[in-house]
């Protein structure tokens, strides 16, 4: 099946690394309704877990009924089951979707789990030591295979659009999350250097961020084993062990209680309407940036995101302020960057040019 080029507003398809989640079901829903064509992948340990894929089953059975709203759906969509873990079965799955569909246009990287742990809990054990490898698995390799596999395909085409769906994790450290947050960063720093390496071929890259909770509470959290150090009672940092168990806690399929022995592992089950408002800005900033002609390089979703982020970025700004001293006091060739830069200082505190500033040294 060829295609000519789709514009933002003509039917795309749309290749999703991971379509198990909440969040994967209800895009593309919105996609098939749109008219666009979906490759959906499906992680095979997952595919086996019958709470977790259960929503796909309910999608797929609505895309072989004869319900007048689905129709077609069934033509416009294709499952795939692939381990992003695996480099050959990425490259199939792509392979097989060009076949199917003619071209990709948005390859949509959603694969992500949740381990909880401090950084102490998670080095107690060989096992627990293997959680951070498979923290890096399932976030940062799994979805760069995807990203290398699609990239002839894309260069081919002459275009495509590469989104990586991530979290505000990616511009704020969380205590209780730090390796989540270590590939997290891993996989935004790849696509921030990719964006340069691709530019060329009409490729786009856009790093999508929604707030923790939405990739958390839609995807698997495993639990290390608590060190009663890092109680919360002991602890004054923010607990997100806590909080997620709280969650947890309010279904009772989902219930559990913390250990100092065991992995824990949980699959998060909200009500059906709480999840649709979960998830819902997120959906749509998807389906509004995917496949834009000028897409932005980073998009946050919602105002609570937004804003933290935005004073995380006045703290950073504010100790550059603070310590520009010590960054240019070594300039060994006392150039003028020195100057301008306490000049920049003085004027955004105020002062006159010069005033305060230590007298120059500078010989001839």
């Amino acid at each position: 099946m060829n295609r000519a080029v789709a514009t933002h507003n003509s039917p795309r398809t749309w290749f999703l690394t991971s379509s198990l989640s909440p969040l994967a079901v209800r895009l593309i829903r919105q996609l098939l309704t749109h008219g666009d064509y979906v490759v959906a992948c499906l992680p095979p340990h997952e595919i086996e877990h019958d709470d977790r894929s259960s929503e796909f089953r309910e999608l797929v059975n609505e895309c072989k009924s004869n319900r007048k709203d689905r129709e077609g759906w069934k033509e416009r969509i294709r499952s795939i089951r692939c381990d992003g873990r695996v480099m050959g079965q990425c490259s199939a799955a792509v392979a097989e979707a060009k076949h199917v569909f003619g071209r990709i246009d948005i390859l949509l990287c959603c694969t992500s789990e949740a381990v909880v742990g401090t950084v102490e809990e998670l080095s107690t054990t060989p096992t627990t030591q293997n959680l951070v490898r498979d923290q890096f698995e399932t976030i940062f390799f799994s979805q760069v295979n995807f990203i290398k596999a699609s990239l002839p395909t894309f260069r081919a085409q002459h275009t495509g659009h590469i989104m990586i769906l991530t979290s505000i994790g990616g511009h704020i450290g969380t205590p209780g999350m730090p390796i989540y947050t270590a590939a997290t960063w891993a996989l935004e720093g790849f696509c921030d250097s990719l964006a340069y390496e691709v530019a060329p071929f009409n490729i786009k890259v856009t790093i999508v961020q929604p707030h923790k909770e939405i990739q958390s509470l839609t995807n698997k959290i495993v639990f290390s084993p608590s060190l009663p150090h890092y109680d919360s009672e002991n602890n004054p940092a923010p607990s997100v062990r806590d909080m997620l168990t709280n969650v947890l806690n309010l279904n009772p399929e989902t219930a559990l209680e913390p250990s100092e022995t065991e992995i824990i592992q949980r699959y998060p089950k909200l009500p059906p309407s709480a999840m649709d408002r979960l998830v819902g800005e997120t959906v749509y900033a998807l389906t509004a940036i995917g496949g834009h002609e000028n897409p932005p390089a980073r998009h946050i979703v919602g105002f609570e995101g937004a804003e933290a982020v935005k004073e995380k970025l006045k703290t950073v700004t504010e100790e550059l302020e603070d310590f520009v001293e010590a960054s240019v006091a070594v300039d060994i060739f006392e150039s003028e960057l020195k100057n301008e830069v306490t000049q920049g200082k003085a004027k955004a505190e105020g002062r006159p040019e010069g005033a305060g500033d230590p007298p120059s040294t500078t010989s001839t």
